[in-house]
């Protein structure tokens, strides 16, 4: 074959891969989300003549078009793993591995997004607590905590961060838990922590971050439980945001009789359920099997408790997998996410008189606490 028919040859193939990959982007199905990012995958942009003439158009297009490529999560992959293992990134879409754990930077500290957290807590405190309320506060840190440092990365000083919240939150007693945490504590590929961790299980010698809770808090737990392991592979939140092929693991979850004849009721959803709900156990992220995922405003009872006490959590996703842990506890349990129903609402559905009130939130929250309403 002369080179004639050899330029002509890789003229026509790649005129056809043009035109496959074209169609593939046009005719393939679209999804609103990303199940690997755990994201909202962008819309396609509304083509008026305001949004071409002001650029609008061409730059919700561009992203759309990222959002939707075909075989988008393989060219991911494609892309990060030389990105990390050849030329030695330190991180891909800002998250990094080290020692098999991986981890979002986290940096530098906010403290404009720490006081925002500290008025919102604020406001909340004015509107419907008094002196019947013993009110407390404990900051979650972020797996980075225990890992930046030691893998070169930057990481903000969380030992800071606690003390200003603690600082700020004036009205509540500060609970520390970061000296009972370590990087085993949290999921490989995960946000969060991971729930057997949180209690003491098969008579380990250690305090664990329920029980200190509950001290603190003037109560006493239960620490029989069994320990089941959920029939299913889990990747985590990093697996898609890095996306390098990180090993799957595994979810434990702890049971004793309180937690499973707890009766659970969501408002959001205005349906009972259960604590561990088995359904979301097998869907996208199988961690919102805890109290199913992040909902606004639910409500735990203790069928067992004789104490009669009561706590209001104001939390985020991680009080989902400690609050089944503190519920020997208290009678009643009540899971407040701010971050999806608005302070002025709750009235309507708490009586706070004589509870217990927590204020638990990880750092990740409260250094980015736009989030909150």
């Amino acid at each position: 074959m002369d080179s004639k028919k050899k330029n002509l040859t890789v003229c026509i193939l790649f005129g056809l891969l043009l035109a496959v990959a074209f169609l593939a982007c046009l005719f393939l199905p679209k999804e609103a989300t990303s199940d690997s990012e755990r994201r909202k995958l962008a819309a396609m942009p509304a083509f008026t003549l305001d949004t071409v003439l002001s650029g609008r158009f061409m730059s919700g297009f561009e992203t759309y078009t990222q959002d939707h490529f075909p075989f988008r999560d393989q060219f991911r992959t494609l892309k990060a793993l030389p990105a990390t293992g050849l030329f030695h990134r330190q991180d891909n879409n800002g998250i990094y591995v080290s020692d098999g754990f991986a981890a979002a930077v986290e940096y530098p500290l906010n403290e404009s997004s720490l006081d925002r957290a500290a008025g919102r807590f604020q406001y909340l405190y004015d509107k419907y607590l008094n002196g019947s309320n013993r009110v407390f506060l404990s900051v979650i840190p972020d797996k980075n905590c225990f890992l930046a440092r030691e893998s070169g990365h930057l990481s903000m000083d969380y030992a800071q961060l606690e003390s200003l919240m603690a600082q700020k939150v004036g009205f509540a007693d500060y609970i520390s838990i970061s000296d009972l945490l370590e990087r085993d504590d949290y999921y490989r590929t995960d946000t969060h922590w991971r729930q057997e961790r949180g209690a003491r299980v098969g008579g380990e010698n250690r305090t664990d971050v329920a029980e200190r809770l509950a001290q603190a808090m003037g109560g006493t737990l239960t620490q029989n439980y069994e320990e089941s392991v959920l029939e299913r592979d889990f990747y985590g939140v990093y697996c898609g945001q890095s996306a390098l092929p990180l090993a799957p693991e595994s979810i434990h979850y702890l049971i004793n009789d309180a937690i499973r004849d707890c009766t659970v009721y969501d408002y959001q959803n205005n349906r009972t359920g259960t604590v561990y709900d088995m359904e979301r156990a097998m869907g996208k992220d199988p961690y919102e099997m805890f109290l199913s995922g992040s909902l606004s405003l639910i409500t735990m009872e203790n069928p067992y408790a004789q104490s009669g006490r009561e706590l209001v959590l104001f939390r985020d996703s991680f009080g989902s997998s400690i609050a089944p842990l503190l519920l020997s506890g208290y009678s009643r349990i009540t899971l407040v996410d701010i971050r999806y129903i608005q302070p002025d609402y709750l009235g309507q559905f708490i009586d706070f008189e004589n509870c217990d009130v927590l204020f638990l939130y990880s750092s990740l929250v409260l250094n980015n606490s736009d989030t909150l309403k």
